[in-house]
């Protein structure tokens, strides 16, 4: 379970990057292609859908970094196994 855990983290480093990218790159065409009476509306709603999804994407890569490294190996099963460094 753990390799799965470490694949998947790999898979999220990936995905994280490549999903800014494919919003930016959405955002870059329909922008292009809007008329001059909606291309200001086009542009402040790209811009509040990358505001809101590249802070989920950052948050996925940490995810990925530390499923990758392994903090995730051993999850506690009970609050006593819980401590605070």
């Amino acid at each position: 379970m753990n390799a799965i855990k470490r694949l998947l983290g790999i898979l999220w480093i990936l995905i994280s990057p490549a999903t800014v990218g494919f919003l930016f790159w959405q955002a870059a065409d329909k922008i292009g292609k809007a008329s001059e009476a909606t291309k200001s509306n086009i542009t402040l709603q790209w811009v509040i859908i990358l505001i809101i999804f590249i802070p989920i994407c950052i948050g996925l890569l940490i995810f990925g970094y530390y499923s990758f490294k392994g903090y995730y190996d051993h999850l506690p099963e009970s609050s006593a196994e819980i401590t605070d460094y």
